[in-house]
């Protein structure tokens, strides 16, 4: 497992590391409980393979977030710590494994992601839709919210995934536009967007998601733009948080946000409508997912109710 606290040391050295960014040594027995869980089924995690800073208060709460097909990317962004190659086969028992390991660890919420598999001709759809469908058939109660790749050139895998019917359909805009040539050079802004916008035509029902890290050389203006890019795809849900530097080989950081410009964040966010907004310095994708779903569908019902 990557040493959190040494990554967080090696950030960017000409930035000294302000007190807002703290996080918790992984050393609780349910932190380990979890890890032995996930390691005995061998199934990857993003908490590990992009070593995320909120490991420890994620595992010792029996939340994680899973990475399916494989711990190998065929893309290269300039942010994550996922290593790059060519992938291997995918498993295909591993839509059952990784059932079984939400019914042991009785999770209520589950987060499923992957790496980018651009070598499959479906981008991993159909795999990402074997999993709904096997964790539906063993605990019926859990809700599941996907973090998926872009689908570039592969459309149909949006409907693929998005007719399994997940609660929540995450996909990261990640960064601003006009830092996609450097932090994201393998996707496209306007696709991203596409994505989010075709899974509410394809079914109104399920909620939509979407993060950006700021602390790249973004300006306050393109965050809100880009809020405004969200919302008009229709997206419910927003995700701010720090960019770490996984390690010096990656992109260095700009500055650290202040935890104000983050509750700022929050506000704007908010006033423009969307349902759920998660904006701090440690704020990840699937940071608090299982409860920030409860809070957001509790909105939407509310919103319904009024009408």
């Amino acid at each position: 497992m990557a040493d959190i606290h040494n990554m967080l040391e090696k950030n960017d050295k000409k930035l000294p590391r302000p007190d807002w960014i703290r996080v918790k040594a992984p050393v609780s027995r349910e932190f380990q409980a979890t890890r032995d869980v996930i390691h005995k089924l061998k199934l990857n995690t993003v908490c590990e393979e992009a070593a995320c800073p909120n490991i420890g208060e994620c595992w010792s709460q029996k939340h994680a977030t899973v990475m399916i097909m494989g711990d190998t990317c065929t893309r290269a962004c300039a942010f994550c710590n996922v290593k790059t190659g060519v992938p291997g086969a995918l498993n295909p028992h591993e839509p059952e494994n990784l059932a079984q390991a939400i019914a042991e660890l009785k999770l209520k919420h589950v987060v499923i992601t992957s790496v980018d598999r651009d070598d499959l001709e479906d981008g991993g759809a159909e795999h990402f839709a074997k999993c709904i469908t096997a964790i539906r058939g063993r605990t019926k109660d859990t809700t599941i919210e996907v973090l998926t790749p872009d689908f570039l050139r592969k459309e149909h895998g949006i409907g693929i995934v998005a007719k399994a019917r997940p609660d929540v359909y995450n996909h990261n805009i990640e960064t601003v536009p006009r830092l996609y040539k450097t932090i994201r050079p393998g996707a496209r802004y306007f696709n991203s967007l596409h994505l989010l916008k075709t899974v509410k035509e394809i079914d109104p029902s399920i909620f939509t998601k979407s993060g950006i890290m700021v602390g790249l050389g973004e300006t306050k203006d393109e965050v809100l733009q880009v809020m405004d890019d969200l919302r008009s795809a229709d997206v419910d849900f927003m995700t701010i948080g720090q960019y770490l530097q996984p390690t010096p080989a990656h992109a260095p950081i700009d500055r650290y946000v202040t935890p104000d410009e983050f509750e700022y964040y929050a506000r704007q966010a908010k006033a423009k409508g969307f349902l759920m907004v998660s904006s701090s310095p440690l704020t990840r994708s699937s940071y608090h997912a299982g409860d920030d779903f409860a809070e957001m569908k509790a909105a939407r019902d509310a919103m319904l109710t009024v009408k």
